[in-house]
């Protein structure tokens, strides 16, 4: 069985490829799908066959995907996100692969929100292909706020329009653990996770985290969702993407990231990591 992991070079890939090879799977049957392969030589220093794999360019998906078994769709960062999501399904589909795997976002059948636009259009998109799968519905990553702490460590303060919304995040690597069951065992075969943290909590909770993590007391500051949007356009961003940022937050406030049933953690056979831990660990990298 050959084993494909897309965006094998991100932080989110290269967390998979070593799920993959901590499970036993040898590094021969690794195919690490990355936009330049120039850039990912130490992972073929440890045997994983490297090739290129651009979302955007369907040649290099149909020549990446040949002999694959089954194959980890990482969600692209591309504006035009969703078609290269297609463009990836589609050469699955023509490749005849055995299982696609799919790191999607949480609730985006449930609650309208602009990051998760995409999201559900690629899960139609793969449900209409025929394709076995399995959808992996990642919540919050808490490397998410390493730079929303780091700046709390000069200004002591950590600034957001979420409310008392709550957030079940996990750390990159239980997602590539996640991750790497789907890929290696049946047990999730045709199947739709919504996969988050144990403990969802607070962003004075997160305070409180960042506080241990940095050795000096942080607080929250809830602002609307205006005065974030005025505050990140003061601070350089565009007007379209300061919005998009801050309505990421009014997301979060209509509880987009609240909700946890522990699928995540009964997937990878332990507990989710802990905000402190995965914080700290975050912060080290």
């Amino acid at each position: 069985m050959t084993l494909f992991v897309s965006a094998a070079n991100g932080h989110l890939g290269r967390l998979v490829l070593d799920a993959l090879l901590e499970r036993g799977v040898p590094a021969s049957d690794i195919v690490a799908g990355v936009r330049t392969p120039a850039t990912a030589d130490d992972l073929a220093a440890r045997g994983i066959r490297v090739v290129e794999f651009d979302y955007s360019r369907p040649e290099t998906l149909t020549a990446g995907l040949k002999g694959v078994t089954r194959v980890l769709l990482i969600s692209g960062t591309d504006p035009d996100r969703a078609t290269g999501h297609r463009n990836v399904v589609e050469a699955a589909r023509a490749a005849g692969v055995e299982r696609l795997v799919y790191t999607s976002a949480p609730r985006v059948d449930e609650i309208e929100y602009a990051l998760g636009a995409d999201h559900l259009a690629t899960e139609r998109a793969i449900a209409a292909s025929g394709l076995d799968a399995t959808i992996l519905r990642n919540n919050w990553y808490t490397e998410n706020y390493v730079d929303a702490v780091t700046r709390a460590a000069e200004s002591g303060v950590i600034v957001a329009a979420a409310g008392d919304a709550r957030v079940a995040s996990a750390s990159r690597r239980d997602y590539a653990e996640a991750a790497a069951v789907a890929l290696t065992t049946d047990d999730l075969a045709g199947r739709t996770l919504e996969l988050a943290g144990d403990v969802p909590w607070m962003y004075d909770e997160l305070a409180a985290a960042a506080s241990e993590v940095l050795g000096r007391e942080i607080v929250y500051q809830p602002v609307t969702v205006e005065q974030l949007t005025a505050g990140l356009e003061q601070a350089g961003l565009d007007a379209g993407t300061a919005a998009f940022v801050a309505g990421i937050d009014e997301a979060i406030s209509r509880g987009v990231l609240s909700q946890t049933d522990g699928t995540l953690a009964r997937v990878i056979g332990r507990p989710s990591t802990p905000l402190v831990e995965g914080l700290r660990a975050a912060l080290k990298n």
